[in-house]
């Protein structure tokens, strides 16, 4: 995996600009932040970033894949500014469940998702070395 960063760009934050990798994908469907059991146990949105990164994991896991394997993550947010609002407990929560591996990063604020209860989706895509 090699991190692209042209050299007369700010170095992004919380991400990486590309990544160039070849093995084999794994793809994640967008994960919300309730249980296995499809339970929401709190409306909180870090909380709920929480357990859809652990999601997110756990379905890598299936796959022999492990978060430093993730390349492109996308995030999809009910509410702009309660996303923007908690980057700093976002960060410790995806520090704790991914750790200091940085893909692509997208994020979008969207009208709703499909789950009411849901504040954020995330989604990811992993290349696991051959």
């Amino acid at each position: 995996m090699k991190f692209l960063q042209p050299p007369d760009w700010t170095a992004p934050k919380g991400y990486t600009n590309g990544i160039s990798a070849t093995g084999r994908q794994v793809f994640v469907s967008g994960m919300v932040g309730w249980d296995s059991a499809g339970i929401f146990h709190s409306d909180d949105f870090v909380t709920q970033v929480r357990h859809a990164l652990q999601n997110v994991v756990a379905v890598l896991k299936e796959a022999g894949a492990k978060p430093e394997h993730i390349v492109r993550m996308t995030w999809y947010v009910v509410n702009k500014a309660e996303y923007v609002g908690s980057y700093p407990e976002i960060g410790k929560v995806y520090r704790e469940v991914i750790g200091r591996h940085f893909p692509c990063m997208t994020a979008v604020q969207v009208v709703a998702l499909v789950e009411d209860q849901a504040k954020v989706e995330i989604e990811v895509t992993a290349v696991v070395p051959e």
